[in-house]
């Protein structure tokens, strides 16, 4: 796989991640816990809505992660679906070299 792939495949992974917290604003869930993924969501957004290098995006994915980590159970089986999803995204993204 080259650079560009490469580049292709972190910011499919970067849109998917930030599908998933947008996806859990309108769900009924802990006000807490809501807190927590509307810091990650804005993280991730800043890095999926600019054009930033590998380093900065993943700096910003390794924030949104450990908000992620953060956040309590959600109440929500759907929420926590995408919370999942959204910590498994964070691993894959911050786990290419």
């Amino acid at each position: 796989m080259g650079k560009e792939d490469s580049d292709t495949s972190l910011e499919n992974r970067l849109n998917l991640l930030h599908e998933r917290l947008e996806a859990t604003a309108e769900l009924p869930i802990d006000h807490r816990t809501n807190r927590w993924l509307g810091e990650a969501e804005a993280v991730v957004r800043d890095a999926a809505m600019n054009t930033l290098d590998e380093a900065t995006t993943k700096k910003r994915v390794r924030q949104a992660k450990h908000l992620l980590e953060e956040a309590d159970g959600t109440g929500n089986e759907q929420a926590d679906e995408h919370l999942e999803a959204a910590l498994e995204l964070c691993h894959s993204i911050l786990e290419d070299g």
